[in-house]
């Protein structure tokens, strides 16, 4: 199956299976055409934690050789957390197909599975796996200080309206 057949069927099982407060669509080119290899999505920060009441874009970029290969997910440059690096670049093991280095990447996995995983990292980053040493060395030293900042962090991505 080839990465774009791949894709059509990735959007139809989003849409259908989306959870809730989570959004993911292709890219509109400046034609109107629709770049299936490059998706919009944005994440709810986790009930319970200071990522709360955020809701965090992230854009994920398919290679032709997916799902062979993983897409690369990204949050804003500058994106404050542990496992972020300063590009935005998400580094998380589901993300990595280098098994010798803890890579947990497979193609079944899908994009909800993608999202959820990155969801996930927000509320248990990997202190043993920092891409963002200031972020990492303050969640360490001063969680209150890491939660306060993650907090304001929330403050410039605030939830929208549910959309479908």
């Amino acid at each position: 199956m080839s990465a774009n057949q791949r894709l059509i069927e990735e959007r139809k099982n989003f849409r259908k299976n989306r959870p809730f407060g989570f959004v993911g669509k292709p890219v509109t080119r400046d034609d109107g055409s629709v770049d299936l290899t490059r998706w919009e999505c944005r994440i709810p920060g986790p009930e319970k934690t200071p990522w709360e009441g955020g809701c965090y874009p992230v854009s994920v970029s398919f290679p032709e050789s997916y799902p062979t290969n993983p897409p690369v997910c990204s949050f804003p440059a500058g994106f404050f957390h542990p496992n972020v690096y300063p590009s935005g670049k998400v580094c998380l093991s589901l993300l990595d197909n280098d098994t010798e280095l803890g890579g947990q990447w497979a193609p079944s996995i899908n994009i909800v599975q993608i999202l959820q995983g990155i969801q996930e990292l927000l509320k248990s980053p990997n202190v043993f796996s920092p891409a963002q040493a200031p972020a990492c060395e303050l969640l360490k030293k001063d969680p209150k200080a890491y939660d306060r900042r993650v907090k304001e962090q929330a403050k410039k991505y605030p939830a929208p309206e549910e959309e479908d």
